[in-house]
């Protein structure tokens, strides 16, 4: 099909139709929802520009691909970064062994409302914080290859095509980057069932969560949280790591002369995770204003890390500016 053709057809229209799920290809690639929309915004301004090169029709999907591919491939040459190494903590119980993975200080949340939206099946395996963590520490080609590959399911001659590789090539580098990601997942990651989000248990654990906001109460804590429950704060090199820790840290917040005011959480999903939204009513104040937001990971019905992030992603999750 000449390029004439699809243009005449509603090239722009039908390519905007992959909008979503190249967004969220960028976003593996990149760890930062932020970023990646920009990049997408690349992906389409390359695509209009190099329209003309577009042959065939049934092949625009890949196309966009390895446009979006490659965008970000240059972004991240032209902003080259690697996780740090994991300061000390801020507090830990004794005993226990630091998690895996480096900071990735850029990491930013991904709602699932816009994957539903889109009516995209995404695994949580494929998008959950401790994938795009764990992914981030790859170089970027050996990042894409393992994508391409392993999350969408592209052949090795598809990927090198994509990448402008050789198959060997391709075959090297992921043979490369497999044990990479096993090194910075956290223990047991694999044996985890698939799961397309939050089951009913999940959502269970998140409402006893919420209760322990809100209700001021940290001994609800206790019941939820995992004995090396850990938690991390990006950007800031901050982290907390045990159940005695944990709870010594935020304990004044909720309860007690220190208390920060009144709590209302409403609860979200981020990366096919249980998330809560934190709003907070400090003493004088009429209405409860933004303050963080938390992405659980689970095991086996107990919260083992919570990864809190600033008020700032609040508009990205559509969540109301007051309470």
């Amino acid at each position: 099909m000449a390029a004439e053709t699809l243009i005449g057809n509603g090239f722009a229209e039908r390519a905007e139709a992959h909008r979503r799920e190249l967004h969220v290809h960028c976003y593996r690639m990149l760890g930062s929802f932020d970023e990646a929309e920009d990049l997408v915004q690349e992906t389409f301004l390359r695509a209009w520009r190099r329209r003309d090169t577009l042959r065939d029709g049934d092949g625009l999907r890949a196309w966009l691909y390895r446009i979006a591919t490659n965008a970000c491939l240059d972004h991240l040459r032209a902003h080259p970064r690697r996780p740090e190494p994991r300061p000390a903590p801020a507090g830990a119980d004794p005993g226990l062994d630091p998690p895996a993975s480096g900071m990735v200080s850029w990491l930013q949340p991904y709602p699932d409302e816009l994957l539903d939206a889109a009516d995209l099946v995404i695994e949580r395996e494929t998008i959950e914080l401790a994938f795009l963590v764990a992914i981030q520490h790859l170089p970027p080609r050996q990042r894409a290859v393992l994508i391409l590959r392993d999350v969408l399911g592209w052949s090795a001659q598809e990927t090198a095509e994509s990448l402008e590789l050789t198959v060997a090539a391709v075959k090297s580098a992921l043979q490369r980057a497999r044990p990479v990601l096993r090194r910075h997942l956290p223990a047991r990651r694999l044996e985890w069932a698939a799961s397309a989000g939050p089951t009913p248990e999940d959502r269970a654990v998140l409402r006893r969560y919420i209760d322990a906001v809100e209700q001021a109460d940290p001994s609800i804590l206790t019941e939820v949280l995992r004995a090396d429950v850990w938690q991390a704060m990006p950007p800031a090199p901050v982290w907390l790591q045990g159940l005695e820790t944990f709870v010594a840290a935020w304990a004044p917040a909720m309860t007690g002369p220190e208390a920060w005011g009144d709590w209302r959480v409403l609860a979200v999903r981020a990366n096919r995770q249980p998330a809560a939204a934190a709003y907070l009513r400090r003493a004088g104040e009429t209405c409860f204003s933004p303050s963080w937001l938390g992405v659980l990971r689970l095991e086996d019905g107990l919260v083992t890390q919570i990864t809190t992030f600033g008020d700032e992603m609040f508009p990205s999750f559509g969540l109301p500016a007051s309470l």
